[in-house]
C-alpha cells in the first residue's frame, strides 16, 4: 500500500455519551454520517473519541453501530492499541471480522523507556497473531499523551517485515520536521500529521492527509484543502479554507481540547449532550461554551440552535 492509496482527511472523530456515560449511539452515527457526507474518513475510537475510557466491549460496540448505520467500512480507521497485547489482537480481530481493514494503533504505553527492540517485539507479536493480510496498520506517534514514541528505526524495522501491513503513521507530536523526514526516509510510507493547521504544509511535501480532531467542525474545510491544494485556480478557495482550518484549530485550544472539541460539536449540531465527557474528563463550563459559541460565529459558522 503507498501513500497514495491510504490517504485523505480522517476526522478523529469524538464519541457521545449518555447521562449514564454509556455511548449515545445515535448521535454518534448521526455525527459520523456527516463527517461523511461532508468527504471524511472516520478515524473512531482514537484519543478525542476518549478510546481508552471505554472498555473493550463498548468499543466493539461503537464499530458495529458505525456499520449498522450505513458508514462504510472502507472509510473507518478504529483505534486499536491496547497495553495488553491479546486485547489488542482481541480488537483488531474484531474490526476485521467485519470488514474493517484499516486500524490507528498506539504502542503498549504503560511501561515507560522501552527499547525499539521491546516495541519492534509488541508490534509483531500483535500482527503475527492477528495473521491477516488484510490489515493494515497506521502507527499512532503521540508521545505527548502515550510517553511512548515511535521512532524512525522501529518504523524501518516493521516495514522491512510487514511492507504489506504497516502502512502509515499518525504523527500528533506537532514537529514537521519530523514528519518530513519520515516522508524522506520511507518512500510510498502514509504519513498522517495530527494537528489541521499542518496539513497543507506536509501535503507539498508528499504528506497523506490528515488524522485530526477539528476535523470534527471543520471537515469539509479540510476536504477543500486536500483535494485543491496542488490547483493554482483554487488557490483562493483553499486559502480561505485553511484559514477557518486554524482559526478553529485555535479555538479549539482555548480550553481543555477534548471537551473543547465536544463542545463545539455541540454547538455545531444543536445537541447539549455532545458536551458529556467520559471521567476523567471534564465538560468546560457554560460561560466557556458562549465564550466558544461566540468565537464559531465570528467566523461565520452559524451554531445550530
Amino acid at each position: 500500500m503507498t501513500a497514495t492509496s491510504l490517504n485523505g482527511v480522517w476526522c478523529a472523530a469524538t464519541t457521545a455519551v449518555n447521562a449514564d456515560l454509556s455511548p449515545d449511539l445515535p448521535a454518534f452515527v448521526d455525527h459520523a454520517r456527516t463527517l461523511h457526507e461532508e468527504g471524511c474518513g472516520i478515524a473512531l475510537l482514537g484519543t478525542t473519541g476518549e478510546a481508552n475510557s471505554f472498555s473493550i466491549g463498548e468499543r466493539r460496540q461503537i464499530l458495529e453501530a458505525a456499520l449498522a448505520g450505513g458508514l462504510p467500512a472502507d472509510r473507518l480507521m478504529p483505534g486499536t492499541g491496547l497495553n495488553a497485547i491479546p486485547d489488542t489482537v482481541e480488537l483488531t480481530k474484531h474490526a476485521l471480522s467485519v470488514g474493517v481493514t484499516k486500524v490507528v494503533m498506539l504502542p503498549p504505553s504503560y511501561y515507560k523507556g522501552v527499547s525499539v527492540e521491546g516495541l519492534y517485539a509488541a508490534y509483531s507479536a500483535i500482527i503475527d497473531r492477528i495473521a491477516d493480510d488484510r490489515l493494515k496498520v497506521v502507527l499512532y506517534h503521540i508521545p505527548q499523551v502515550s510517553g511512548i514514541p515511535i521512532p524512525a528505526d522501529l518504523i524501518e524495522k516493521l516495514v522491512a517485515r510487514y511492507p504489506q501491513t504497516v502502512v502509515g503513521i499518525k504523527d500528533s507530536a506537532g514537529d514537521i520536521a519530523n514528519m518530513e523526514m519520515l516522508l524522506e526516509r520511507f518512500p510510498g510510507f502514509a504519513v498522517f500529521p495530527g494537528a489541521d493547521p499542518l496539513m497543507l504544509p506536509l501535503l507539498k511535501k508528499g504528506g497523506a492527509g490528515c488524522i485530526t480532531a477539528t476535523s470534527n467542525i471543520v471537515g469539509a474545510d479540510l476536504v477543500t484543502v486536500f483535494q485543491s491544494h496542488a490547483d493554482p485556480d483554487r488557490a483562493d478557495l483553499v486559502d480561505k479554507a485553511q484559514a477557518r482550518v486554524v482559526a478553529m484549530r485555535t479555538i479549539s485550544n482555548s480550553y481543555v481540547q477534548i471537551p473543547s472539541i465536544k463542545a463545539m460539536v455541540a454547538i455545531k449540531t444543536g445537541n447539549a449532550g455532545w458536551r458529556r465527557t467520559r471521567p476523567p474528563l471534564v465538560s468546560i463550563t457554560e460561560d466557556e461554551a458562549a465564550m466558544l459559541a461566540s468565537a464559531m460565529a465570528r467566523l461565520d459558522m452559524e451554531p445550530a440552535s
